[in-house]
């Protein structure tokens, strides 16, 4: 895991944030959800900067098409975001659950 993957799954694990169970490394299909809400079908992604590349936003694109196709939500973070702003991050991911 990345140091930010680190960081957020701390907050995340043990249904530390109001009692919702994430799981890591979630598979859907052929694609791995860096972390994922079954009960409330939401999906956390921590992207570094091998995501900036046209070819990996195209993957995104059609990754998160796929996996939206079940239902669930994918809300996604750049790792310094993450980093920098861990609270706000917690926000917009209570806000979606």
């Amino acid at each position: 895991m990345t140091k930010a993957e680190k960081l957020l799954w701390e907050v995340l694990k043990g249904r530390k944030l109001n009692g919702n169970k994430f799981r890591r490394q979630y598979g859907v299909g052929k694609y791995v959800i860096d972390f994922y809400c079954v009960k409330k079908k939401l999906a956390i992604e921590a992207d570094g900067e091998v995501h900036d590349s046209e070819k990996s936003q195209k993957y995104d694109l059609e990754r998160d098409e796929f996996i939206g196709n079940f239902g669930i939500k994918i809300l996604r973070f750049r790792n310094e975001e993450i980093e920098k702003n861990i609270e706000g991050v917690l926000e917009k991911i209570l806000r979606e659950l």
